[in-house]
């Protein structure tokens, strides 16, 4: 597994913010070829707001998705959802 992590900083408007990203950015989400799972957590205690977590199963198969059109898409809309964010990619190994 091959994993993208995007940890959102807190928005000056929650209201906003959680609206924007549920109705238009999941979707967008969503639709990323060879997407295998998508998870989101809202860490308590403070900052991160938002941590998103995308799976795919190798690798490559994010290499080929990280030059798609739905790629530049969601990166176009989340820089637009009212908050900064940080992006970690890497294998994820089971231990």
């Amino acid at each position: 597994m091959y994993r993208l992590t995007v940890v959102y900083d807190e928005p000056a408007d929650k209201e906003a913010f959680d609206r924007r990203y549920t109705d238009e950015h999941i979707p967008l989400v969503k639709a990323s070829p060879g997407l295998v799972r998508f998870q989101l957590s809202h860490p308590q205690g403070g900052t991160p707001y938002l941590v998103a977590e995308l799976f795919w199963h190798s690798e490559d198969a994010f290499n080929a998705w990280a030059v798609t059109p739905e790629r530049a898409e969601a990166r176009n809309h989340a820089e637009g959802c009212g908050t900064t964010f940080t992006t970690y990619t890497g294998d994820v190994a089971e231990v």
